[in-house]
């Protein structure tokens, strides 16, 4: 051990300069994210029934589904909406569960049901990750092409195109309008031919199709025999024969107009105030969100030589822009805290050597620390790149403490040279090394017990620190003292004079008055006491990402052209505000995997970079002004980063508040009377009482004696009735790459009114016409409430969120106007969730992990010390210095 920095100088040099090269070459390959690859333990189920009503709907839908799904194994919680037609179903499992293996068996406990289900039942199972949600999104204009146009183009031009980068999993085009071939009955002609519906359908199915009428062999060849009757053009569909009755042919085109029209789609897309289509980039799971966003607009670049002049693209939305601001942010926060070390020790040891030993140490701290950790499969994120940068302090004092030490060892023995001062400066604090690394590692070991998303999170970064930490160590026992001996020149040192000691008066005095150490001891307890129930409390840290999420609905029923109306003037309003850089809106359809109602939808505001206000500034401003031009509308801001952690967890708003009981009106009266309580409360905003209605609907109930009497079965008459709204799909053609859709339908199908279908006629076996009113019923429905359940148990959710205050201030003042002012019915109770309950699981186990970490800590120190008195004098200064 004598000789060893000296024996080993060349290996451990070639090692060092190793270790920089390695640690460059690890961070340039590392990926860049903003958060860590994690796994969420959250499946999401929709199921679409058609439009059957809410109560049906629950009974033959979301019941089955929920006791299918709740045999799954690790299972921690369930949750559903069931609105018409529809059930979006969560489940929650534990955090310790392989979330692929439990998507298979909430798919086989469906499949085991699904013939139990009604017939038309979709549903669709997807795993809940931030690979499903958009990375980057792009906006597609033009002022001359059509809708269906510029669809087509991104469908068949644009996707494949983007497609090709390197880790995109998925392009998806959003907006635009399919194109359809629309058959337009003339009823008035068919009733005179005796020609109903059915006969178009049927004409229709015997022509437009290719089957196969077997192989025939000639001559050593074997020939695949077709027959091929399909349509390629609207000619075609108007000279299809609907009959032949030896007098008269019938073809299409004498009872029908057949045009090119667009599909009726209840969904708007709007960029910057113009209608266009949204291009949005979905990333696989463990790609560079980073390298994607470079590669993507390169890719967009070219793609733009290529598509016509008159079409424009541009990004409405950039993660990786927040990312790399991000990531830049916590760099320039660790390059700051190095160089103001390095002043620091250049200052206090005076010799540049010295701070020349740290300066090289430091960075081969890190970079053996980058090795390691792009060997384990970890990202650059603001968690590892945090944990790092909060070591720099630790390493940098590991770094000092050996190099002071040496200096120290120096001035004891001047005479000696550099190789034995060397190790005797180790020798001596080695021990000190390793209790002090220890003391520090140790304490992020119960970290472990922590779980949620603050536990997934603190993990990653828990084991940076721990990495970080070790490496620190060797770097600073093993490489320091051979790059402190590599800037040391062989020649003896020369001699130090002595200088005299000086006591400190101010030490001795506080030596001899102990008092006065109790009373400031006393005086922290005091404050600590005092000031930590005074603390504004959270969950996840605000964050000023740069860009907005404003959900919005308009009142129940409300149709989409009234609907965009109104939005219209939001957009007024987002276009006065200065820092606001670009913006696009969806109705009838929304950023995530949710049910989405045509009333209801959500704008993604892109704001500038260079900006006065910060997000949460201008989410205030623009909140007040729609709040008061607009206040029909419902409207919920939020941070795309913030909700998308958010649909990831239990809920998207920080606060709510859930009131279970077993009667819907009941559930609903409770729920307006908690939001009236919320609203009062400072510092709550977009609060919403939870309570989604359905809008309203017409019912058509056949009458089936006077159907039997005319000879018609109600499967017909829904055809017919279909066919004066939705129109009925009889067909399809194929052009290019896709099936184009034929629909039968009534003219005028999209400017009907309540009063006209009275005069709806219905056609009968034979050819007249009757009116609907003598062969059905038709009754209006007001619109029915979703249901909401939590683990099969009924519940009303009201929600809030957070305007310039913090979430434990706001919940302590919710609880007592509520333990005033609310007063449940029996078998009801309130349970309090969102980001609140995240909050409480997490600090009741980090209270656990703080007692666990300081045992641990104590049982370090009382290794080294071996006396209970300084182990507890060192844990208790150390405790005492949370209070500052």
């Amino acid at each position: 051990m004598r000789s060893f920095f000296l024996t080993y100088k060349s290996p451990v040099t070639v090692l060092i300069v190793l270790i920089i090269g390695a640690g460059l070459f690890a961070y340039s390959k590392m990926q860049s994210s903003l958060f860590p690859e994690i796994s969420f333990p959250k499946i999401k189920i929709i199921a679409d029934a058609g439009l059957q009503p809410v109560n049906k709907m629950m009974i033959t839908v979301t019941k089955p589904l929920e006791n299918a799904i709740k045999q799954v194994p690790d299972l921690d919680m369930i949750r559903s909406t069931t609105s018409r037609g529809s059930c979006e179903i969560s489940a929650f499992m534990n955090w310790n569960a392989n979330v692929d293996l439990s998507q298979q068996r909430i798919e086989s406990k469906i499949a085991q049901i699904r013939n139990n289900l009604p017939p038309e039942t979709q549903i669709t199972v997807e795993k809940m990750n931030p690979a499903i949600l958009p990375v980057t999104g792009y906006t597609l204009e033009s002022p001359d092409k059509s809708p269906i146009e510029l669809k087509l183009l991104a469908i068949y031009t644009i996707k494949p195109f983007l497609s090709q980068v390197a880790g995109v999993s998925e392009v998806r085009v959003i907006g635009g309008k399919q194109k359809e071939y629309w058959l337009q009955l003339d009823a008035r002609k068919m009733s005179a031919l005796m020609i109903p519906p059915d006969s178009v359908n049927s004409a229709l199915a015997q022509t437009n199709f290719i089957r196969s009428n077997g192989y025939l062999s000639d001559y050593r060849y074997l020939y695949l025999t077709t027959t091929d009757a399909t349509v390629h053009s609207a000619e075609d569909i108007r000279n299809i024969v609907i009959r032949n009755d030896g007098k008269r042919i019938v073809r299409i085109r004498d009872i029908a107009s057949v045009d090119i029209k667009e599909a009726v789609e209840y969904t708007k897309i709007n960029a910057n105030g113009r209608e266009g289509i949204l291009v949005a980039i979905l990333k696989q799971p463990n790609a560079n969100l980073v390298d994607i966003s470079d590669h993507m607009q390169a890719k967009v670049a070219e793609l733009r030589k290529i598509l016509p002049k008159d079409v424009n693209i541009e990004p409405y939305y950039v993660q990786a822009d927040f990312v790399k601001s991000s990531i830049r942010s916590v760099s320039d926060s660790l390059w700051i805290g190095l160089a103001l070390a390095i002043v620091v020790a250049i200052l206090f040891l005076r010799s540049l050597k010295a701070s020349a030993t740290i300066l090289i140490t430091i960075p081969v701290t890190i970079c053996l620390t980058l090795i390691i950790l792009y060997a384990g499969g970890f990202t650059l994120n603001i968690m590892t790149l945090g944990a790092i940068a909060a070591a720099i302090g630790l390493i940098i004092d590991d770094a000092i403490v050996v190099v002071e030490q040496i200096h120290r060892t120096h001035e004891e023995h001047p005479e000696e040279q550099t190789v034995p001062l060397l190790h005797k400066a180790v020798h001596y604090l080695l021990p000190a090394m390793v209790g002090s690394s220890l003391t520090t590692i140790v304490i992020f070991f119960p970290f472990v017990l922590m779980s949620g998303v603050a536990g997934a999170y603190f993990k990653v970064l828990t084991d940076t620190m721990i990495i970080t930490l070790v490496c620190s160590f060797f770097v600073t026992w093993i490489g320091l003292p051979v790059i402190y001996l590599i800037l040391s020149n062989s020649k003896s040192r020369k001699q130090i004079k002595e200088h005299p000691l000086r006591k400190q008066a101010w030490v001795s005095f506080f030596i001899f008055r102990p008092w006065i150490s109790l009373i400031f001891i006393a005086a922290l307890i005091v404050s600590g006491i005092y000031i930590l129930p005074r603390l504004q409390t959270g969950f996840l840290p605000e964050m000023n990402e740069g860009s907005i999420v404003l959900d919005y609905s308009s009142p129940p029923g409300t149709s989409l052209e009234e609907t965009d109306r109104q939005l219209r003037e939001v957009e007024k309003i987002i276009n006065t505000v200065p820092e606001v850089s670009a913006y696009s809106r969806r109705t009838g359809t929304q950023m995530g995997f949710f049910i989405t109602e045509p009333n209801r939808g959500d704008y993604l505001i892109q704001l500038k970079t260079d900006r006065n206000r910060n997000t949460d500034q201008v989410i205030s401003d623009i909140r007040a002004k729609i709040e008061a031009s607009q206040p029909a509308l419902r409207i919920d801001f939020g941070q795309v980063i913030t909700d998308m952690l958010g649909d990831l967890m239990t809920s998207v708003q920080p606060i709510e508040i859930k009131i279970f009981g077993d009667n819907q009106e009941r559930l609903q009266q409770l729920s307006k009377q908690m939001a009236e309580i919320v609203s009062s409360v400072n510092g709550t905003a977009d609060v919403f009482d939870g309570i989604v209605i359905a809008g309203p609907s017409l019912t058509v109930t056949p009458d089936y004696n006077r159907l039997a009497q005319f000879g018609i079965t109600p499967a017909a008459l829904q055809y017919q009735v279909q066919a004066y709204l939705e129109g009925n799909i009889v067909g399809e053609m194929l052009e290019k790459e896709q099936l184009t859709p034929i629909r039968m339908v009534y003219p005028n199908s999209r400017s009907r009114s309540v009063a006209d279908i009275s005069g709806w006629q219905i056609f009968l076996p034979n050819g007249k016409l009757n009116p609907i009113s003598s062969l059905a019923s038709v009754t209006i429905n007001p619109g029915d409430a979703e249901i909401q359940r939590q683990d099969l148990q009924s519940m009303g959710v009201v929600t809030a969120r957070l305007e310039n205050s913090d979430l434990g201030s706001v919940i302590r003042n919710i609880q007592s106007q509520v333990n005033k002012k609310m007063h449940l019915p029996p078998g009801y109770h309130i349970v309090y969730g969102g980001s609140y309950a995240d909050q409480q699981q997490s600090f009741q186990e980090l209270l656990l992990i703080l007692i666990a970490a300081s045992l641990l800590v104590f049982i370090v120190i009382l290794f080294l010390f071996r006396e209970f008195r300084l182990a507890f004098i060192i844990l208790g200064i150390s405790v005492l210095g949370i209070t500052g």
